[in-house]
């Protein structure tokens, strides 16, 4: 490259990393906040654990956001590049078209192949960690049967109260077991911990009293130095983690278990999800023409070239809806999977011939007029 395409090369790409870092950030905070309740105050987990689900959702969304972030940046540093003056005088030294735009488009193939990258294996492997870890903090024992300075009643016939709660550690626990109210039995202890017995979760109680009522009305208290409090019955067995589209790699978008009734139930949507992480890449690379058209395409224009990166960025916002929809479609109909390919490559093809072919039409034109009347 020469050095004014290696100088228009590092503007675009410092600026698409500004943009998809800071749009990357924006997303991860709007959706942490709802996060937040879930992963930390209802489920009680560590900032660690609410910190690793957001790393675990950036790839997800670089994976949308880099199209869309490829066209601000290149409009952007292709503006800035215009209003200097700094592409007049590349095109006056000779450059053509396509060696202007060349570096924006070694730069969106690059994209391309990352973000081919991100939905073959990073994107599956951190969703399916994500979901893991989600459904790990979902179903922990010790947030969903006991809080630290609440009382906890659940439906099954048990309450729970605890001083100060430390992972599975407990201090003062008072646990009231009432499923049967004709043999209801309280018990208060110093500490606690959960434990399992024969596979099945369970509190083992230390240093405590197990307080229940006879039949004659008179109070029993026994005390104890270690009692286990089983809690199978209180406790849900841990659901299977379903794979769902985004938590799975090509192969099996493709070719999904037909014996599963998930999967079997959502073939052509898996299908549809399949190819859109194959076409989806093709985007940046419709991005980046639509941006190079809205800036170098026309004719010069002192007044700048507002007009036509507006028109280019609802044309952008077109094709990343109709991304979209057809993504949804082919879910419906698994011949409409084609539409997928079809739409970026359209806009590529089209842009680009405007871009390069229809200047040199013009030239022959123009040429052929001035042959005319010199002859």
């Amino acid at each position: 490259m020469s050095v004014f395409q290696r100088y228009l090369f590092r503007n675009v790409l410092r600026t698409l990393i500004a943009i998809v870092g800071g749009l990357a950030l924006i997303a991860l905070l709007t959706q942490g906040l709802s996060q937040i309740e879930d992963t930390i105050v209802q489920n009680r987990q560590s900032m660690l654990t609410f910190l690793w689900v957001s790393v675990l959702a950036t790839p997800q969304i670089i994976s949308l956001l880099m199209p869309i972030a490829l066209f601000i940046a290149t409009a952007a540093a292709l503006n800035v590049a215009h209003r200097e003056n700094e592409v007049v005088v590349a095109q006056a030294s000779g450059m053509s078209n396509w060696q202007v735009a060349s570096p924006v488009l070694r730069l969106a193939t690059l994209a391309a192949i990352l973000h081919l990258g991100l939905n073959l294996w990073v994107q599956p492997a951190a969703s399916r960690e994500l979901r893991e870890t989600v459904s790990a903090a979902a179903t922990d024992i010790a947030s969903s049967l006991v809080r630290e300075g609440m009382f906890m009643t659940h439906q099954d016939g048990l309450t729970t109260f605890a001083s100060e709660v430390d992972g599975p550690q407990i201090t003062f626990l008072v646990a009231n077991d009432s499923r049967d109210p004709k043999a209801e039995v309280t018990y208060i202890a110093k500490s606690a911990f959960l434990s399992e017995i024969e596979g099945k979760p369970a509190l083992v109680l230390n240093d405590g009293q197990r307080q229940s009522i006879k039949a004659n009305g008179a109070l029993e208290s026994l005390t104890f130095q270690q009692s286990p409090l089983e809690l199978g019955a209180f406790v849900d067995d841990q659901k299977a983690v379903i794979l769902e589209e985004s938590d799975r790699y090509l192969p099996e978008l493709f070719y999904p278990d037909m014996t599963n009734h998930y999967d079997n139930r959502n073939a052509d949507m898996l299908l549809a999800e399949g190819h859109a992480r194959l076409s989806s890449p093709l985007l940046n690379l419709a991005m980046a023409m639509l941006a190079i058209y809205a800036v170098l395409g026309g004719d010069f224009s002192r007044r700048g070239y507002a007009k036509r990166i507006a028109v280019a960025s609802g044309a952008a916002l077109m094709l990343r809806l109709a991304a979209f929809a057809g993504t949804s479609a082919a879910g419906d109909d698994p011949e409409l999977n084609i539409v997928q390919y079809a739409i970026p490559i359209f806009v590529i093809l089209l842009v680009s011939a405007f871009y390069f072919l229809v200047p040199i039409l013009k030239r022959r034109r123009v040429a052929a007029a001035t042959r005319l009347q010199v002859a």
